[in-house]
């Protein structure tokens, strides 16, 4: 046996042979869904990865059915981890719209542009802070 064969012969680190089984959809829904958990309040970070690694995990999951990967449960708990970035990230971004959509925004944007000391621009948040706790 040489050093570039495995326990039982075949080649490491090769394509898999016909009755092999791959693993990778489950690991790449793990990797990804726990690398979105990181990065949710990006949009990259959460709508991208979470989606990709919920997409992984089911694609994953459905291998493993087919007894072609023998790993369902990281492919679950990647799809798992990926959808509930997904959700987190999609409320981020939609609050975030809401909230730089909003007239209370634009008024503080044009007092800030209008300010002219340091005092005047705290004015501005008091004034964001008060209009945002009266909605």
């Amino acid at each position: 046996m040489t050093s570039t064969q495995g326990h039982h012969g075949g080649l490491q680190g090769g394509p898999a042979g016909p009755g092999e089984r791959r693993n990778g959809f489950g690991i790449a829904a793990l990797v990804l869904g726990l690398v979105g958990a990181v990065l949710f309040w990006t949009v990259i970070g959460g709508i991208v990865l979470g989606l990709l690694a919920l997409i992984f995990g089911v694609i994953g999951y459905r291998r493993k059915k087919h007894g072609v990967a023998t790993n369902g449960t990281m492919s679950v708990i990647g799809a798992v981890i990926g959808a509930l970035v997904l959700v987190a990230s999609s409320v981020l971004l939609a609050v975030g719209a809401a909230v730089f959509n909003s007239d209370e925004f634009k008024n503080y944007t044009d007092c800030v542009e209008h300010a002219g000391t340091e005092a005047d621009r705290q004015q501005c948040a008091k004034d964001f802070d008060r209009d945002v706790d009266n909605r």
